[in-house]
């Protein structure tokens, strides 16, 4: 990794934190996918820590603070939690979530009696261990990133491998059971897959805040895109962004890198979720609020079309008192037509352009169209189930049917 880390304009330690901040975005957004997918965010952090003890027992047996020795440990203790939470959810009456909690708190205790009692020993080696709790990015050496590497590159490998099944088993077990899909083998897997990921991440930011690298970087993807062949890279990307961004920023600010991390990527959760394409709070609050405005003018078309028909031209005053519609909605309406070209004026009298009468019988059209589904639709016996949509009802059934739906509803008068 020497190499990658001369490539960086920063100064040793901070290049390599920030690979090692690439490294855990890559691999715990590209993996902490399944655990969102499958509804089972939380057996990430319950995983984080369950690896606390294992780095523990790692300790005691070898005498020596050695991290990769130490990881081998947290891996083994995350791996017994995993298998724990699958036996208990699946051989008792304990509710998945309820497993997630057991294995978590038990596990968690273990690791602070444990580190408790190896503070009260005499090993000179002992000092800094309780940075697994919180991450420290600063220690990272190169043989770390190495071993992160390979972590990284093994497991998306297999993920990439093994794409096709386990897709088809997190979003259809059943389905995959009945093709010969091993899927409690690949449920395991999955999980396994998010040991790696901690694995990868406990030296960074530590048991505690691993949860938000493996969830947060997912949940931004899926506002984002919505395949999963997409969501996978893009988590990873989004994974690897948010830890240098996070990495640059603790080292400029002197503050510590594994909060930053997790800060820098809740926040790019919340911008996600407010702001993502199609998806985002903002922007259905947008669409919302055009769908609103463009019944409204629909609304106010048709009234006008009527009150055209019913006698002279009326003012603006008039409309709003014949339509009961407050002065200040029918003023926007009336705007938003004028400026599609739809209104033609004769003083205070109110007309309707060319355009503005075609569109006022195509609405009127759509909503006789609408109408007449409600109370014949039934009998049109359609080849398949189709979605009518009451804005465009036309569109949805195709001119056939409804040339049809209007002929019933005219025999029906």
């Amino acid at each position: 990794m020497g190499w990658l880390i001369d490539l960086l304009p920063l100064d040793y330690t901070d290049a390599v934190v920030v690979v090692g901040a690439t490294l855990l975005g890559l691999t715990a957004g590209a993996l902490g996918v399944f655990a969102v997918l499958r509804e089972r965010s939380l057996v990430g952090d319950a995983l984080a820590h369950a690896a606390l003890p294992g780095v523990c027992i790692a300790f005691l047996a070898t005498g020596a603070k050695d991290a990769s020795t130490l990881l081998v440990g947290a891996a083994f203790a995350g791996l017994v939690g995993a298998l724990l939470m699958v036996g208990i959810e699946r051989t008792s009456r304990i509710r998945p979530d309820a497993a997630i909690g057991v294995v978590l708190s038990s596990f968690f205790s273990l690791g602070i009696v444990l580190l408790t009692y190896i503070a009260s020993t005499d090993n000179a080696n002992q000092a800094g261990l309780e940075k697994y709790l919180f991450g420290q990015a600063a220690g990272l050496l190169e043989r770390d990133l190495v071993v992160m590497a390979a972590l990284a590159v093994c497991s998306l490998t297999l993920v990439t491998l093994a794409f096709r099944p386990l897709k088809t088993t997190l979003f259809d077990p059943s389905f995959a059971g009945s093709v010969g899909l091993p899927v409690r083998v690949l449920e395991v897997l999955m999980t396994m897959l998010l040991v790696v990921a901690v694995i990868v991440g406990l030296r960074t930011v530590g048991a505690i805040l691993m949860v938000a690298m493996l969830v947060a970087p997912a949940v931004a993807a899926r506002q984002l895109v919505h395949r999963l062949s997409l969501v996978i890279p893009v988590a990873a990307l989004i994974g690897a962004a948010v830890g240098v961004t996070g990495a640059l920023i603790s080292s400029r600010g002197e503050l510590p890198t594994g909060p930053v991390i997790v800060l820098v990527a809740v926040g790019f959760v919340v911008l996600c979720v407010l702001a993502a394409p199609h998806r985002g709070v903002l922007w259905r609050a947008r669409k919302l609020r055009a769908a609103r405005r463009r019944t409204l003018a629909e609304s106010v078309l048709v009234d006008l079309e009527t009150a055209i028909h019913a006698g002279p031209p009326p003012t603006a005053v008039e409309l709003a008192q014949a339509s009961g519609r407050p002065a200040r909605a029918l003023r926007a309406a009336l705007r938003d037509l004028d400026r599609a070209g739809m209104l033609a004026r004769d003083g205070d009298r109110l007309y309707l352009s060319e355009p503005g009468a075609a569109a006022a019988h195509a609405v009127l059209e759509r909503r006789e169209l609408w109408s007449a589904w409600l109370e014949h639709g039934w009998r049109l016996e359609l080849p398949d189930a189709r979605e009518p949509d009451p804005t465009d009802l036309r569109a949805s059934l195709g001119d056939e049917y409804a040339d049809r739906l209007s002929a019933l509803a005219a025999g029906g008068r």
